[in-house]
């Protein structure tokens, strides 16, 4: 039974043909129900700049209009490919909304992008990512770049520059010229790199990965560098919790290492210091 007859709407399309106003109403402000590259945008000129006019009220205080974002992402590139970890909190202010959020979404074989700021933009953007890439195979019969990927994302949302997107990802992958990592957000910010991380738990993420990351780590050292700091991050920032998950980019594809509940993270390493403490 569809939502249609629950909600007794009989012959909706017809209806909805005969109102030429609701169909012209559909195509100016709902631009992505035909074209996914393209979404409704306030109906008033120069949108980017007007919009800041409905975040003060008649007395011209602060109206809050943006919520808080909570989020902890890594990636670091290595002798052995990319690592990416990341944590699985999705959070509104102080409202913890879902301890298991996939914040790694798998573009293609050989590419992967992560998700901060707001979940509905990143997964969004990161599906319209993956259909112009899976185009781009099609076309040309061979995978996309991830430099080409990286400035596709770049451009597409750089269309909607202060309208409210709020994003901050990475993307992951291996191409001709060997492993790459990227950094792309909402202002249209596109960076590489070799190390990487986004969120309100990134500035604890960065005091692990700047004490252990080195190029020459091996496959279990770089995986155990992730999971660490992503660990303490979420010790650290309460917007970030859940489970790690740990991916590996390699020259044959991405592969998913494991997801560890931070709890049990947390009691294996406080195993780790008390025996080494004790042995000291």
């Amino acid at each position: 039974m569809s939502l249609a007859e629950v909600c007794g709407i009989k012959e909706f399309d017809s209806s909805f043909n005969s109102h030429t106003i609701y169909q012209n109403d559909v195509n100016n402000l709902c631009m992505n129900f035909t074209n996914n590259l393209e979404l409704g945008v306030p109906p008033f000129a120069n949108p980017a700049e007007n919009l800041s006019r409905f975040t003060k009220d008649e007395a011209g205080r602060d109206i809050k209009m943006k919520f808080d974002h909570g989020t902890t992402t890594l990636g670091f590139m290595y002798q052995g490919g990319v690592v990416l970890a990341v944590d699985s909190r999705a959070t509104g202010g102080q409202f913890i909304g879902s301890q298991t959020m996939k914040k790694i979404v798998e573009i293609n074989d050989f590419l992967l992008g992560t998700l901060a700021g707001g979940a509905a933009d990143c997964v969004y953007w990161d599906r319209v990512l993956a259909k112009q890439c899976r185009m781009y195979e099609l076309r040309n019969r061979e995978r996309i770049s991830v430099a080409a990927a990286s400035k596709l994302m770049a451009n597409m949302v750089y269309n909607y520059k202060g309208m409210g997107l709020s994003m901050g990802m990475m993307l992951a992958g291996w191409d001709k010229r060997g492993p790459q990592l990227y950094y792309v957000d909402s202002e249209g910010t596109r960076t590489p790199g070799k190390v990487f991380s986004v969120g309100s738990g990134s500035i604890y993420a960065f005091g692990v990965l700047d004490s252990g990351y080195q190029w020459d780590l091996t496959d279990e050292e770089a995986y155990d560098l992730g999971r660490r700091a992503i660990y303490h991050a979420t010790h650290r920032d309460a917007y970030s919790g859940g489970i790690v998950r740990v991916y590996h980019m390699k020259s044959t594809g991405w592969i998913l290492i494991d997801n560890n509940d931070c709890n049990d993270l947390h009691y294996k390493y406080q195993e780790e210091k008390e025996n080494l403490e004790n042995n000291v």
